[in-house]
């Protein structure tokens, strides 16, 4: 154990724990840090000559409270000067060291993006869950949800991001992109996450959102008539997608309770969403294009996954020590 230094000791006489150091001591016991980092760590800097490369937990670290509390990338390097239980998450001491500037935590992200290994993290997250009893089981809920783009054209190009879409919800009209999910009926866990432009249809992206060992499926009026994409990608599975009226075809009684009814396991879509919008705050892209933004989804997916099932991994360490 190092010595404290004055900055990291303090000489405060009243401390409260508060929500925030909370909240990041819980996920700092639920994320697979050793996994993660040994997924990064081939196509990571080496020491050599020059300027030695942050340590990549900490870079690890950092990119997660991006995720976690909306931060850019200068944005989190002030916060980090500003908040003491993300220095004591990130493990920085500004007694010794400054905390790494924005250039730093720009370059790792792009080093992410570059060899795709948001996936890999999520994939990574999968399989650490399983392995604590949170399985995908054979019910998939699919769902989309809107993420808005700057819509004004007052720009160097005089133009919006080509790649974003406009799409009405309601008497609404948004411009961005969408989050297509598809997620476990039981668990809440997202196994399959795809992102497009606002304009794509829900339905266009339904068999990327399936794992193929679905004996349901459910989803909103947006599916309805996919019967046959479902078959092709999951033949075991039921058709479960509420129905929708037509001009001069009234829902009856018996769809109306049955849209009803699928309502009840469909609504469970909304928890992930919550999570990542209210809880995260992603609620708007902070990059132009669509890859980009994919990237931060994935990894924001794997992060709400471990957010959703930290008690369960709690409890199943415990019983580890135990």
């Amino acid at each position: 154990m190092r010595q404290k230094s004055f900055a990291e000791a303090g000489f405060d006489r009243f401390r409260k724990k508060t929500r925030r150091r909370r909240f990041l001591e819980e996920m700092d016991r639920v994320v697979p840090w050793d996994a993660l980092c040994a997924a990064i760590a081939p196509v990571y800097p080496k020491r050599g000559r020059g300027r030695p490369p942050v340590e990549l937990d900490r870079m690890l670290r950092i990119y997660f409270l991006q995720q976690w509390f909306d931060l850019s990338d200068p944005g989190v390097e002030e916060a980090l000067y500003e908040s003491d239980s993300m220095r004591r998450f990130v493990g920085i001491d500004l007694g010794r060291e400054r905390a790494p500037d924005e250039t730093t935590v720009c370059k790792f992200r792009h080093l992410l993006e570059r060899h795709d290994l948001t996936e890999g993290m999520f994939e990574q997250v999968q399989e650490y869950l399983a392995e604590h009893g949170v399985r995908v089981r054979n019910g998939t809920i699919v769902d989309a949800t809107i993420l808005t783009a700057p819509s004004s054209r007052k720009n160097r190009a005089k133009a919006r991001d080509p790649e974003m879409g406009s799409t009405r919800k309601g008497q609404q009209w948004y411009f961005g992109m969408k989050a297509h999910i598809g997620m476990d009926s039981q668990t809440k866990q997202i196994h399959s996450v795809v992102a497009t432009a606002a304009n794509v249809h829900d339905s266009q992206v339904l068999a990327e959102l399936l794992h193929g060992g679905e004996t349901r499926v459910w989803g909103d009026k947006a599916y309805c008539g996919q019967r046959k994409v479902i078959r092709e990608v999951a033949p075991r599975a039921q058709d479960f997608t509420q129905r929708k009226a037509f001009r001069n075809q009234p829902l009856t009684e018996q769809q109306r309770a049955a849209n009803v009814r699928k309502a009840r396991v469909r609504a469970r879509v909304e928890h992930p969403f919550q999570v990542m919008k209210r809880v995260f705050g992603f609620r708007e892209v902070r990059y132009r294009g669509i890859e980009k933004n994919w990237h931060r989804v994935v990894a924001t997916c794997a992060l709400v996954n471990l957010f959703q099932a930290r008690r369960v991994v709690i409890r199943a360490q415990e019983r580890c020590a135990c």
